[in-house]
């Protein structure tokens, strides 16, 4: 009976200290950044945004090799549906304008880490109002790549509008809506 007891005692003890580990894995995996987001172009003009992106979850490398299979076996198309698929990986405000990140990987690079976030739909489909704007079919994710720097302010690339496919060499490649690359500057971690 004393056993049995103190089995359970044992057991409870366990299952406690394992929730514990994994409330705490998970909220330690959470992280904020902010950045500012600038854009000039000679057909959309020029534009400056405040940023703001958290990742409750990263990714793990197997997610990361579906979604590249996805992705050689059919686009975006593919990719998006894959990525709708999956949990929320965060949130992602650019000024007023909210969007859902479906997929965060992050891997180390020199002294800090550079972080890949995908949307699964189109951020903002910039100048998709211009008279000779091209049709915004097939343009469904927004890619936003992060240089985490170890010590001071960062850099980036914001993609809010993209198609993606593999070329011949089974290389990821990108096509932005409007050709423009929005320039991710003072990324800092919160």
């Amino acid at each position: 009976m004393l056993v049995n007891r103190f089995s359970t005692c044992i057991r409870r003890c366990l299952l406690c200290a394992i929730a514990l580990a994994s409330v705490s894995v998970a909220h330690a995996q959470t992280e904020t950044f902010t950045a500012v987001a600038s854009v000039k172009g000679a057909k959309i003009g020029a534009g400056i945004a405040n940023m703001t992106l958290t990742v409750n979850r990263l990714a793990t490398d197997a997610e990361r090799d579906a979604l590249l299979a996805a992705v050689k076996k059919g686009g975006t198309a593919a990719a998006r549906a894959l990525l709708r698929g999956k949990a929320d990986a965060g949130t992602l405000q650019l000024g007023s304008r909210p969007a859902t990140i479906k997929y965060a990987y992050a891997r180390s690079v020199g002294g800090g880490r550079l972080l890949t976030l995908i949307t699964a739909d189109p951020i903002v489909l910039l100048g998709a109002g211009l008279p000779d704007a091209k049709p915004a079919a097939g343009y469904d994710l927004g890619l936003v790549l992060l240089e985490v720097a170890a010590s001071g302010p960062g850099k980036g690339e914001l993609v809010p509008a993209a198609k993606v496919k593999a070329d011949a060499q089974g290389a990821i490649v990108t096509e932005d809506y409007s050709g423009e690359t929005v320039q991710l500057t003072q990324i800092l971690k919160k």
